[in-house]
């Protein structure tokens, strides 16, 4: 969770240092195209409509844009089978701001806890396309991962 950082503070346009000390994960599902790991830090939500398996999917290659994601696995996934280890975490990153969805109730997504706010985020230096539907990742401000925040400068 952001560390001494409220998610009302965040506007779109900020401009945050994130990371998150990486985490191991045994590798479940592999394809050309992406990994999928067992998320260490979320637990499942008994109780959503969402049933989510526990798993998470990082991309394996760096697509062509140049930018795969927040999080990383080391060693580089393009060495990984499954069954194997690996450790999962945020190397620290500049990013900006690009969306916020705020819910009230929680939003229901399957793990627990359940988000109030996530930030779409893009890096710093990366073009925004405002008709991509697609595009960015999120941080999820509620989320059991430690990652940490520091807001850098205002939109």
């Amino acid at each position: 969770m952001s560390e001494g950082i409220y998610r009302e503070q965040f506007e779109v346009g900020d401009v945050l240092r994130v990371s998150c000390p990486s985490a191991r994960a045994r590798v479940v599902h592999v394809t050309p195209y992406e990994i999928s790991v067992e998320w260490p830090w979320a637990q499942i939500d008994p109780d959503s409509a969402i049933r989510w398996n526990g798993h998470r999917t990082i991309p394996r290659t760096t697509p062509d844009d140049g930018w795969g994601g927040l999080f990383q696995i080391d060693p580089p996934s393009g060495h990984l089978e499954v069954g194997d280890s690996c450790l999962v975490g945020i190397p620290e990153s500049l990013v900006r701001i690009i969306d916020i969805g705020r819910f009230d109730p929680p939003a229901d997504v399957g793990w627990l806890p359940r988000p109030h706010t996530m930030l779409i985020v893009l890096p710093v230096d990366h073009p925004h396309d405002p008709h991509s539907e697609e595009e960015g990742d999120t941080i999820d401000l509620e989320a059991a991962a430690p990652i940490k925040i520091d807001l850098l400068a205002r939109g």
